[in-house]
């Protein structure tokens, strides 16, 4: 505990692993805001401690004030809300299983502090491992399932990445939390893995031309592909049923979007984009052999012992 976060409690379950995620600019389909918030909503987690917002955030900078600023809410001159920056840690328990799930905002500055603050918080929190997810938007068919590539502070991990269908990042630039946070817990000796999704979005027209566009705001399929990993990996029952049938609703809205560009459209050749979209992606599906014989033997002892409710 520090003045530079507060915890309200410490879980004692036997194993803690965290799920982390912020609003920043690798957000693709939403996956690093929009997924962390769904597992809080859907597990009812609850709110256990936070980081301190100050030193972190700027206020103004010349031609980015729409970005930087707190949202404020005004109604006839009074000032019902103003939602400043957030670093939440939230907590939830899955068959006997400690979750810590964070939603924070990206800092601006003083990023070392900041990673060096979470780091602390995770540590008195025991957490064994921290999941992250980032998202890029990029041509890629949106009723397939999605291209993974991860990071990570461990050299042990790569073979077992390898083998759940994730590309190892040979990415250089500019750093993300993400990559930061990984160095910084290399030194540590705490388990990160950062897991990026290839999100679609197509752009037929100018930018200007939004009715020629198909932009997936909250992309379930990405949430689902990394989310049954952390299960795998983790040996988590986290029900993943909800985000199924959200990702099958939304290939159904995206069909329908489609069709209806290819009608108003015709010289934009929409269907024959996506046919040639799919013809040239490779699907690298997600079917560890351990699933799939545990849910067919889930199956058989359904069909031979049934419960006694059947």
């Amino acid at each position: 505990m520090s003045d530079l976060y507060t915890l309200t409690e410490k879980p004692e379950a036997e194993e803690i692993v965290m799920i982390a995620g912020w609003r920043q600019w690798a957000d693709g389909g939403s996956i690093s805001s929009g997924l962390p918030q769904y597992l809080i909503d859907q597990h009812d987690a609850r709110k256990i401690g936070e980081i301190s917002i100050d030193d972190y955030y700027l206020f103004q900078l010349p031609g980015a004030q729409h970005f930087l600023r707190p949202l404020v809410r005004h109604k006839d001159g009074y000032t019902e809300s103003l939602h400043n920056q957030r670093n939440e840690f939230y907590y939830t328990e899955v068959d006997g299983k400690g979750i810590i799930i964070f939603l924070g905002d990206e800092p601006h500055m003083n990023v070392e502090r900041y990673i060096q603050t979470f780091l602390a918080a995770a540590k008195e929190l025991n957490v064994s491992r921290v999941y992250t997810f980032g998202g890029v938007y990029a041509q890629v068919p949106y009723d397939k399932e999605r291209h993974i590539h991860a990071i990570y502070s461990n050299p042990e991990f790569k073979d077992e990445l390898l083998e759940l269908s994730i590309g190892l990042s040979n990415y250089q630039g500019p750093a993300s939390i993400t990559s930061y946070l990984c160095k910084r817990a290399d030194e540590q000796n705490l388990d990160v893995i950062g897991m990026y999704t290839f999100n679609p979005m197509y752009q037929f027209g100018s930018f200007e031309e939004s009715s020629k566009s198909i932009h997936i705001e909250n992309d379930y399929m990405g949430w689902l592909g990394v989310m049954q990993r952390v299960n795998h990996m983790q040996g988590l029952k986290i029900d993943l049923s909800d985000l199924e049938n959200l990702s099958e609703q939304m290939i159904l809205n995206i069909d329908h979007k489609v069709e209806q560009l290819d009608r108003k459209y015709p010289e934009l050749m929409v269907q024959e984009f996506f046919d040639r979209l799919r013809d040239d992606f490779e699907e690298q599906p997600f079917s560890p052999l351990e699933d799939i014989w545990e849910e067919e033997l889930r199956r058989l002892g359904d069909q031979f012992f049934p419960s006694d409710d059947e």
